[in-house]
């Protein structure tokens, strides 16, 4: 629809208007000049049922200023997981990713996964359903008198997914209230850098008419549910496309091997200290978020006001949608667009960045209603795919070559499941593993 009918275009979505934006210069209207107007969110029955009837900040529809103390994440605490040094065998590589991501729970809850894999991937399915469902066509967003009819049955498996996550995020709570309890007792003093602990510490003292709407408790498990589903997902999503352009281009693999393996070595496990100095593989994370990224069509926003974009004036409740996928492809910008080509970022583009500043490049979005984890989700993304590479030779299953198929929900992850060989590269030595 963008190559026919240019960069602006609006459509008609039952009984929404969206307006769909094309081209970097839009983009830039609707997200700096236009920024308030388009602070809202859509209302959709998704963030009804499994977003605590919209408490989760990132779906508020209503102005989009998120409260202070919400917006706060440490990026300190890193957990590398001790792999396990089977010579060859090849692991289910979405559920392995999902160990690195462990940590996040940790910042959140305090509490580690088991490294079950089971158990892992159990809990990053959850996940997963929470973001098809998010980005479902459900008829009754569109159309609100067939409501009723739950057409394809999107309503009960909302309503289920909603109660799983619950599930988790009560269980957490409980536990640090108790604890929280049994310490007072004893005139203790507990921990408060686990997130869910700040959250409960922020808002002992404060009163109900400071949240109006939530309990205290809903806005604890609705912050903490935004950053499971912002940082899960979307993390082992771009870390997946990351590793398929790798093993489908290997001699970008092995320049990106070859820049460890100067800049730090063998006889350590790279660290965070690291980073500034692995420039190209920063290029690469640029490059598959540039090829892939995991929002292709942004989290949409919806006027709170009318306002004019390209010449046109667009009234209050229209949807927007801006084409990631067509801006980070646009041929004024990026020669051959639809290849892998990290080194564009250390010549061309060298000093494009993903904050919201480069219009032609932003996976996590612009404005005021940009991603707040991009941070971390940047620091994760160096981090473990650098450790990959350090420590391991990669490669499929006789060699063939990654299927680059999508499945879709609000994010765009891979379809096919993938499996990567992984042979150890260091010494169990080097981990005080011994021989």
């Amino acid at each position: 629809m963008a190559e026919k009918y240019g960069p602006i275009f609006t459509i008609k979505l039952g009984v929404h208007q969206a307006l769909v934006v094309n081209n970097a210069e839009l983009a830039r209207e609707c997200l700096t000049k236009n920024d308030k107007a388009f602070a809202g969110r859509p209302k959709a029955l998704a963030f009804e049922l499994m977003a605590y009837n919209y408490a989760v900040f990132g779906f508020d529809y209503e102005n989009g200023v998120p409260i202070p103390f919400l917006t706060w994440i440490s990026c300190s605490i890193v957990c590398l997981t001790r792999f396990d040094y089977e010579n060859g065998v090849p692991i289910p590589f979405l559920t392995w990713i999902s160990c690195s991501i462990v940590c996040l729970t940790r910042i959140i809850s305090g509490k580690r996964l088991s490294l079950d894999f089971d158990e892992q991937s159990g809990f990053q399915v959850i996940i997963r359903k929470f973001y098809e469902l998010l980005g479902v066509f459900g008829v009754s967003d569109f159309i609100p008198y067939l409501k009723f009819l739950d057409l394809g049955g999107y309503k009960k498996m909302m309503k289920k997914t909603g109660k799983q996550l619950d599930q988790i995020l009560e269980g957490w709570l409980k536990d640090h209230k108790l604890k929280r309890s049994e310490l007072a007792a004893r005139h203790e003093e507990g921990d408060d850098q686990v997130f869910i602990n700040v959250l409960i510490s922020k808002l002992e003292d404060a009163c109900e008419t400071d949240y109006p709407g939530f309990d205290h408790d809903t806005i604890i498990k609705a912050t903490c549910l935004q950053l499971l589903a912002a940082g899960v997902d979307t993390i082992s999503s771009t870390l997946a496309w990351a590793l398929s352009l790798l093993l489908n281009n290997p001699c970008v693999l092995e320049t990106a091997r070859t820049e460890i393996d100067k800049q730090v070595g063998r006889e350590r496990p790279v660290k965070e200290s690291d980073m500034n100095n692995l420039v190209y593989l920063e290029a690469i994370i640029k490059e598959s978020l540039r090829l892939h990224p995991v929002l292709p069509l942004s989290v949409p926003h919806e006027s709170i006001q009318d306002c004019v974009v390209g010449g046109f004036n667009i009234p209050k409740g229209t949807r927007l949608i801006v084409n990631l996928s067509k801006i980070h492809r646009g041929p004024n910008t990026w020669l051959n667009p639809h290849e892998f080509q990290p080194e564009r970022f250390l010549t061309s583009h060298q000093n494009f960045d993903v904050k919201g500043q480069r219009f032609d490049l932003i996976p996590f979005g612009a404005g005021r209603r940009m991603c707040h984890g991009d941070t971390f989700a940047l620091h994760e993304m160096r981090l473990t795919l650098a450790s990959l590479i350090q420590q391991f030779e990669l490669q499929t299953p006789s060699n063939e070559p990654v299927d680059m198929s999508e499945s879709f929900g609000i994010t765009v992850s891979k379809q096919m499941p993938l499996e990567v060989l992984l042979a150890p590269r260091l010494t169990r030595d080097m981990y005080g593993l011994g021989p």
